[in-house]
């Protein structure tokens, strides 16, 4: 073989080799960059390949009507948009009032604790004016001296007689810093005219005090929601109730939607000392039994819990479980009737779904819903308050109900 015909040999190979190294470079990225189209563009896909390589086809459906919306539809429209829209329709047709999805701002604020520029109380609307229901601790209105049963009749000078319960109130919010006049008319004493300053509220989650009806000290525990490390805080205010000679406990959960079922747990332990709580249910989880924690306060502390319509979820966890063991007298009205209980799920958008993945049932086997996700007749209590259970007549009522109890 001649030199020459041997070295045209040798570039061919050369050649060869250069070949396919520059396609075992280039393969991966075309194909990777076709998976990136195809991905985003399955119906051009033959309908074998999509078959075999589309997972989840009713998935991709749905990912195809959003990119032909956002690719023709009159007007622009994100695809982001059209994706919140999509996961809220699909919450929406489960037709369950607890389910619902959070778009990423609102999964943001979610939980967040109420806050406004006030002067720090919970009122209750009246015909002449503001019901004073609930002073919150280290607030304003308690350093300037108001207490629940108060009526505000005026706000700098101007009559709250008749005025709308949204408008008195707007009245007594403003700038943190600034002042407003409250005329007050105590139930017992002369109408007067005090001076408040408006400071950044936060409602707090526990508020507590001591009240003395006929000479015996009695506590009040007010919670206003379910949330992580609750339990610890009531477990505080009523030790440091029974520190300072209280008789015994009133546990007003009126207004308290709930909240986390762990947190149930551990504050019904702090008055049961053994037995079942709760039990839950769900189709994708085992049944689980939830039973007192232990260091639970004397059983010979008697015990009112107060309730409203508005006492649902966790909250009538703990008043049928102290029900069911004939820990506590139940005062107030029939509860929301909520059997159900919630997961919340976050997504990778940044949203979540907040889904019911189960039942509870109390210890004697009652599902306080209706079967499900209808509202049910919730907690009958033993002493009812007909009418005005939400204002400072119903913690009355409970205080003299447990007055009754003390021994």
């Amino acid at each position: 073989m001649s030199l020459r015909v041997r070295r045209v040999g040798e570039m061919a190979f050369r050649a060869r080799q250069v070949l396919f190294v520059s396609l075992a470079v280039l393969l991966p990225i075309v194909l990777l960059l076709l998976g990136i189209y195809l991905g985003g563009h399955p119906s051009k896909l033959p309908s074998f390949l999509r078959n075999t390589f589309v997972a989840n086809h009713e998935t991709q459906v749905v990912n195809e009507a959003i990119e032909h919306v956002a690719h023709d539809y009159y007007r622009p429209v994100s695809k982001g948009a059209l994706a919140n829209s999509s996961i809220s329709g699909m919450i929406s047709s489960l037709h369950d009032p607890y389910s619902e999805y959070l778009s990423p701002k609102e999964f943001k604020s979610f939980d967040q604790p109420a806050s406004f520029a006030g002067i720090g109380v919970s009122v209750n609307p009246k015909t002449s004016g503001l019901e004073v229901v609930r002073v919150f601790d280290s607030s304003p209105a308690q350093r300037a001296g108001l207490t629940a049963g108060d009526l505000i009749v005026a706000v700098n000078s101007r009559s709250l007689h008749g005025v709308p319960a949204d408008t008195s109130t707007a009245l007594i919010k403003g700038p943190p810093g600034t002042d407003v006049r409250l005329t007050i008319k105590p139930q017992h004493g002369a109408t007067h005219t005090i001076a408040v300053t408006r400071a950044l509220i936060s409602e707090p989650v526990v508020a507590s005090t001591m009240r003395t009806v006929h000479g015996v000290k009695l506590g009040w525990v007010y919670l206003a929601t379910f949330s992580e490390g609750s339990a610890a805080e009531v477990h505080a205010a009523v030790e440091k109730l029974l520190q300072q000679g209280a008789r015994g406990i009133v546990l007003d959960l009126r207004a308290d939607g709930g909240g986390l079922v762990s947190e149930a747990r551990l504050i019904a332990s702090i008055f049961i000392p053994s037995g079942t709580i709760v039990t839950t249910r769900g189709r994708s989880q085992p049944t689980v039994v939830l039973t007192a924690a232990g260091g639970a306060i004397p059983s010979s502390i008697p015990m009112v819990v107060l309730v409203d319509r508005d006492t649902a979820s966790a909250s009538e966890i703990v008043t049928a479980a102290l029900q069911d063991h004939k820990r506590a007298t139940v005062v107030g009205t029939h509860t929301y009737g909520k059997g159900v209980f919630q997961e919340l799920e976050p997504l990778s958008a940044g949203g979540a779904i907040k889904i019911t993945v189960g039942e509870y049932f109390t210890p004697n086997g009652r599902n306080l819903g209706g079967g499900g996700v209808k509202e049910g007749a919730g907690i009958d209590p033993e002493v009812t308050v007909p009418k005005r259970v939400d204002s400072e007549h119903g913690l009355e009522v409970a205080l003299n109900t447990l007055l009754a109890k003390v021994k």
